[in-house]
């Protein structure tokens, strides 16, 4: 590896969010095993599980979250409390701006996704965020991606990317290759030199999403 860059992973779950059933502390054996040096844990509506993993290793781990808002959803990177869902989305930013966090758009234009946004009401939010998810490895059409990349350059924006990870066996399939960041606003800079790594996932890992919805479905019951 490029002593100058280092390798992190900027879309990954836990346990807390309702699709996923990884344990934090395999999660972070996991990314360490794998050589990630930067993970950022961002559950469904939650931030606990991003807290437990960063009290594990606080160098590896960026506390983060993936929060619905009424348009679609938005990633936020060094949170310090939670931001709660269906909230307007200049009303979310806000919330976050307030905490000093880092904000991006994940997957913002697959529409297969549920936290996607019509292009309207994206290009509406693009002045106040600091990045777009422009490679995301669950991404299943082709195009959602590339388009997402399209509208980051055309707003002058960096991209974001990450594994989305709700399995063990995606956790690093896809990240950014960037220069050493400690902070909110050295991850700023530092996205300004990143360049994706990676591939996209198999199609088939949206099942084990389903799976961990389904048995903790049961477990409820």
């Amino acid at each position: 590896m490029n002593a100058a860059t280092i390798r992190v992973e900027l879309h990954c779950h836990t346990y807390r969010s309702k699709d996923c059933l990884m344990r934090v502390d395999r999660l972070v054996e996991t990314a360490r095993r794998k050589g990630l040096q930067r993970l950022a844990i961002t559950d469904h509506n939650q931030i606990e599980g991003a807290f437990e993993a960063h009290a594990m290793d606080p160098e590896l781990v960026i506390i983060g979250e993936e929060i619905f808002t009424t348009r679609g959803e938005l990633l936020g990177y060094y949170m310090k409390e939670l931001v709660p869902p269906g909230l307007e989305p200049l009303e979310t930013i806000e919330r976050m701006k307030a905490q000093g966090a880092v904000i991006s758009v994940p997957h913002p234009l697959d529409s297969l996704r549920g936290g996607a946004w019509e292009e309207q009401d994206l290009r509406a939010i693009l002045p106040f965020v600091d990045a777009l998810e422009i490679f995301n490895a669950r991404c299943i059409r082709g195009n959602a991606n590339q388009r997402a990349q399209a509208v980051a350059q055309e707003a002058g924006l960096p991209g974001t990317a990450g594994s989305d990870a709700h399995s063990y066996l995606e956790v690093g399939t896809a990240g950014l290759r960037l220069p050493p960041f400690h902070d909110a606003a050295g991850m700023r800079a530092a996205l300004r030199q990143a360049q994706v790594v990676g591939r996209l996932s198999s199609p088939l890992v949206h099942f084990l999403s389903r799976y961990a919805s389904f048995r903790k479905k049961l477990r409820r019951m």
